[in-house]
């Protein structure tokens, strides 16, 4: 995964599932967490009876891992998807809401983490008291929008926490001085998940787009807005101007084109009419002389410093300038129109059911086919968690993290470091120049297991006892957080996820893999199982992380975090060769059949990178810890055989054809299916263990095998 700057921007979930973490709790809570799959992973590691060997692993792997639970698993009803990683997440979810509710009794002062957290909960849980309100907490924003009399009123309603703009900024490092904060910006405002949801004109976008100016249409009407149909479609169309303005996502991902540092006075000429400035001091960034834009319409020698081609220019929008004339040009009307839409879909979870259920039956159902609505106590606890995440996550901790768990993560991140090592002193198409500063930046790797030092208390953020309140308020403290940044010393110590978060991250700023307690249970992470699923499984994510710093963006980034070109011209043409068959590999991955959306090479190329460097490490890191004795056999399977096969179990996902097809648009990661396949086919470990041969469905041929790192 990554982070803003290209690694906040796109810190999206890497997935998971498990269950070792209660045992150490069983003796101070015996409440019962449930899980629409079982939570099972057999003796040493591996659940055998969600296999399927009647299927060749040879012709597809992920079935021979996972066959019998794809076969029988059905979907719930209130998801979209899911597998080993909603599963973990669905324990994750459980015991915070034992914290949330141990909490609640007993009866905090509502002015401490403990108390904020209690009554952000129960708000939010108070569906009757929401409902009785109707739209009343909504109107003082709504009149706020409706104040709006100039381009400059609009500016300032723009840059207000709890209202859309297509100007999205946020305070992060410098990409090219790390030990910088600075305020960066980029397009946002969308409703809809990309730009190519706008422009596409299959059958299905068509409809989508039709279902959702019903949804627009119906806010407005909520809002009062008389000629709310009218106004709907004007909005749509401001929108898809905005999104032909915006940037492919595969394209954008390359940070040589997306670092854009420019003067105040060059963004305010760029702005044209727009305000600028008065945008900047609304959001408490009235004195920055610099920063980062991330859409400025690139040079042609920018384009080829990246590696682009023009069709890959052609993907991308007017950006900026195009944006600001955009919003200058378009009358005050529909800006209104927009923003109210906009406040009533990204609030309607505190606002009356009617609201809460539309927003629910477009986004949930017609976007990602979930036929039911997730219980509200579960929206409640991920609302808590977004709001108070790290008063929650010390209490987890506390709890659920046994120190056992640390140290060991801690050995198996040494040992996958030790494994990269000589990784690196093997690549045959890596000169010498390139690969002592590629140690250098592994070298400075610094990991981060379990939990920050130090915990958010959250002193200035005020809760009481409305749903909408609270929501705009947690929206507010968490930008002051943000903005007050500018002028201070990079803490490097900060941590981006908290610690009951099912996921893991690369940093290229701070050079830190990072890896929350949630994520280390099984199948990831188990301390009792057998080493080869360790390794496959927990290992394969490490090693996913650490070739984060070394996939086709986080490789432009040095040990230090610096944004600059540290690879000799040759290594880096051999380096492009090898992402690049590796993105051709991936390109002909199309689950849902011809004409439909096939996995985007491009796109999801740092995160295959990852996968498959991850797992080549982990592998390497597994052989080197068995010190040139054989492992053992466990049930007829080989040590080899039960390392890969941790790395299937650990990609069992099942997922519905609406969220598929969203995914492949808009998700930087392969599905989980081809997660489990795709390295695989790579590794001639595989084909050893498995008996894989040319005959069979997954096979490439030895030369069209890729190996990175």
């Amino acid at each position: 995964m990554a982070m803003k700057s290209n690694f906040l921007k796109s810190l999206l979930l890497l997935g998971a599932a498990g269950s070792l973490a209660l045992a150490s709790a069983s003796a101070q809570d015996e409440r019962v967490i449930e899980t629409a799959s079982p939570d099972y992973w057999g003796d040493w590691g591996i659940d055998l009876t969600a296999m399927d060997k009647t299927v060749d692993p040879g012709d597809d792997f992920f079935l021979y891992a996972n066959g019998t639970w794809f076969k029988e698993f059905e979907i719930p009803s209130d998801r979209s998807s899911y597998g080993a990683f909603h599963l973990l997440g669905e324990k994750s979810q459980q015991q915070t809401k034992f914290i949330i509710e141990d909490l609640a009794a007993e009866m905090p002062d509502a002015k401490t983490p403990s108390g904020k957290v209690a009554s952000f909960y129960n708000a939010f849980m108070d569906v009757d008291a929401i409902n009785e309100k109707g739209m009343a907490p909504a109107e003082p924003y709504l009149k706020k929008i409706d104040s709006i009399r100039n381009l400059k009123s609009l500016a300032k309603v723009f840059g207000q926490p709890g209202y859309s703009s297509p100007f999205t900024a946020f305070v992060f490092t410098d990409d090219k001085d790390p030990d910088t904060y600075i305020l960066q910006m980029f397009i946002g405002g969308l409703g809809l998940p990309d730009r190519e949801y706008y422009t596409k004109d299959d059958e299905t976008s068509v409809e989508l787009r039709e279902k959702y100016v019903s949804l627009l249409t119906f806010m407005l009407e909520q809002a009062g807005e008389e000629d709310a149909a009218s106004k709907a479609a004007d909005v749509m169309a401001l929108e898809t101007k905005i999104a032909k303005a915006d940037w492919d996502r595969a394209v954008s991902r390359n940070a040589e084109i997306t670092y854009n540092k420019l003067e105040v006075k060059d963004f305010e000429d760029m702005a044209d009419d727009f305000p600028v400035k008065t945008f900047l001091k609304e959001i408490g960034a009235g004195k920055v002389k610099n920063l980062l834009v991330t859409e400025i319409p690139p040079t042609d020698e920018e384009l080829d410093a990246a590696g682009l081609t023009a069709e890959d220019a052609a993907k991308l929008g007017g950006g900026y300038p195009e944006v600001f004339q955009i919003t200058a040009d378009t009358d005050l009307d529909t800006w209104k129109a927009y923003l109210k839409a906009h406040f009533l879909i990204d609030h309607a979870s505190v606002l009356p059911s009617e609201i809460d259920e539309a927003v629910f039956e477009f986004f949930g159902t017609a976007l990602r086919g979930t036929p039911e609505q997730r219980p509200r106590w579960k929206r409640a606890v991920s609302a808590t968690e977004n709001a108070l995440g790290e008063a929650i996550g010390a209490a987890y901790v506390e709890r659920y993290f046994p120190p056992e768990n640390k140290a060991a993560m801690d050995e198996l991140v040494a040992n996958l470091r030790t494994a990269m090592h000589a990784n690196l002193e093997d690549l045959e198409w890596m000169g010498e120049e390139t690969r002592v500063l590629a140690k250098d930046k592994l070298d400075k790797f610094n990991p981060k297991v379990g939990y920050p030092d130090e915990f958010e208390t959250y002193a200035s953020m005020k809760v009481t006892d409305d749903a909408l309140s609270n929501a705009i308020s947690a929206s507010a403290f968490g930008w002051k957080e943000n903005i007050e940044r500018l002028g201070k010393d990079v803490d490097k110590n900060e941590w981006f996820m908290t610690p009951q978060t099912v996921n893991a991250y690369y940093n290229p700023a701070f050079n830190e893999i990072v890896f929350p307690a949630a994520i280390l249970q099984p199948p990831f992470f188990n301390i009792s199982a057998d080493p080869a699923v360790n390794y496959g499984a927990i290992g394969g994510v490490i090693g996913h992380e650490m070739g984060h710093g070394f996939d086709d963006q986080g490789s432009k980034y040095d040990g230090d975090g610096v944004l600059r070109n540290w690879w000799s011209e040759e290594d880096l043409a051999a380096f492009r060769d090898l992402t690049s068959a590796l993105a051709a590999q991936y390109d002909e991955f199309c689950p849902l059949g011809e004409g439909e959306p096939c996995v985007n090479g491009k796109l999801s190329l740092g995160e295959n990178i990852g996968d498959l460097g991850g797992l080549s490490l982990a592998y390497r890191a597994y052989k080197l810890s068995l010190d040139g004795e054989e492992a053992p056999v466990i049930d007829g399977f080989t040590g080899d055989q039960r390392f890969f096969m941790a790395w299937g179990q650990v990609w069992r996902t099942k997922v519905r054809d609406e969220a598929m097809r969203t995914h492949l648009l808009t998700g930087p990661h392969s599905p989980g299916y081809f997660r489990a396949n795709g390295p695989v086919r790579n590794m001639d470990a595989w084909y050893n263990a498995f008996g894989v041969t040319e005959d069979d469905d997954l096979y490439l041929p030895p030369e069209e095998r890729v190996s990175i790192w």
